[in-house]
């Protein structure tokens, strides 16, 4: 795989820089970011179940160390890739799908890219080398979705390589001052990103939050569009403990109303969401501009 650091872009940063001819073929993908703990892996876990349920071909790809994107799906911490990896040496012709492959709830199919020690590697290219892997295998071909999850609201140039294969960019965020001010900081990689490649900011996930106010008034400032919103619900708080997706749970009037929710937003995605031209404000006009009684 050619992979390098490109010292200066024209956008003024050093970034992971990918093989063009490492692209995901024809599948639609989406790069889920925000803030640490909002909910991303539940939200993109979901959106996985709901995909399949509509009957689509999902991959989902946890891009954080940690390697739990995907536990509710498989029941279990799955492997890495760079476990994977390591086990043979990194010679990536002796592994099988299923040494860095699970296949989950509805079919999902689930890896987890792992990440490097701490301070010796970049996350780049462990996206990277996961892509490449995929396509070796020929798993891209007959998938419909890739969900990228991508680890916190970190924005430097390796967490920020899903952005390099994905066609639309998902913030999940909650109605308060540090989540939309994390927002923000994503909303300025995006606006980065896209003058290099495809990826555009297709909207906002508005989770844990009974309203939703604040979200819509940043958004509304900087040309956001909030696409679902998930309220905080013991029942999302139980699926987690009891490693399942919302589909699997027993059911309910609230659950229901929840999956529905799901579903309403894979089939919109699915149909294709507008780009969205949105305008990062700078950190000082946003600490003016959230201002909470």
């Amino acid at each position: 795989m050619n992979l390098a650091i490109r010292a200066q872009r024209p956008s003024g940063s050093c970034q992971v820089e990918l093989d063009p001819t490492d692209s995901i073929g024809t599948a639609k993908v989406f790069a889920i970011y925000g803030k640490g703990g909002i909910g991303k892996s539940t939200t993109s876990s979901n959106l996985s179940v709901a995909f399949a349920k509509l009957g689509r071909r999902v991959l989902q790809i946890g891009c954080d160390p940690k390697h739990d994107s995907t536990f509710t799906l498989t029941k279990r911490l799955a492997p890495t890739v760079i476990d994977a990896l390591e086990a043979v040496h990194f010679h990536s012709e002796e592994l099988r799908v299923e040494d860095f492959v699970a296949t989950g709830y509805a079919g999902v199919m689930c890896v987890e890219a792992g990440g490097p020690p701490a301070g010796t590697g970049c996350g780049g290219y462990v996206v990277g080398q996961t892509v490449k892997l995929l396509k070796e295998h020929r798993l891209l071909e007959d998938t419909d979705v890739v969900i990228f999850d991508v680890l916190g609201d970190v924005v430097c140039g390796g967490f920020a390589s899903p952005l390099q294969h994905a066609e639309r960019a998902l913030i999940v965020t909650a109605n308060d001052f540090d989540s939309i001010f994390a927002m923000n900081r994503i909303v300025a990689a995006i606006h980065a990103k896209a003058k290099n490649y495809d990826v555009r900011l297709g909207g906002v996930i508005a989770n844990r939050s009974i309203a939703t106010d604040e979200i819509d008034r940043y958004n509304a400032a900087v040309g956001l569009e909030r696409v679902a919103h998930f309220r905080d619900l013991d029942v999302i708080r139980r699926s987690r403990l009891k490693k399942s997706t919302l589909f699997e749970m027993e059911p309910s009037p609230e659950l229901e109303a929840v999956q529905n929710e799901y579903l309403e937003l894979a089939d919109r995605l699915w149909a294709g969401v507008e780009p969205l031209p949105a305008k990062p404000m700078k950190d000082r006009d946003l600490f003016e501009f959230l201002g909470f009684d």
